[in-house]
């Protein structure tokens, strides 16, 4: 196989529309996956985020929450890196599990809290 003015056109329209090596290969045919990947980065293709590896998502801003969403704060108001929660909100509640379990306690459990606290 060698890499023809066409075929590596096609690669890299294939490439831009972020089709993976695998799919690139089977459509080119007669070129491995690794081919691929060697030849786009003889090429000097942008990479791309790896579908596998996703970024954490960071919650959800005050334009994005929706009443199924965690509206739980999360870190100081006045920083950039502030936002809510986002995770689903229990039936009828603002809060997720973790954060309505935080949010109401007993109020034995929460005395007693305060009592090893003062202690």
């Amino acid at each position: 196989m060698s890499w023809t003015d066409e075929r590596i056109e096609r690669l890299r329209q294939l490439w831009g529309q972020g089709m993976s090596a695998s799919e690139i290969a089977d459509l080119l045919g007669n070129v491995t996956r690794n081919a691929v990947i060697g030849k786009a980065h003889r090429l000097g293709l942008s990479g791309r985020p790896s579908p596998i590896k996703k970024k954490p998502t960071r919650g959800a801003t005050i334009l994005s929450l929706n009443e199924r969403m965690c509206k739980w704060p999360v870190g100081d108001p006045k920083h950039a890196d502030f936002h809510f929660c986002g995770c689903p909100s229990l039936p009828g509640m603002p809060y997720c599990r973790e954060h309505a379990q935080m949010a109401y306690q007993p109020a034995k459990k929460r005395d007693d809290e305060r009592k090893l606290v003062m202690a």
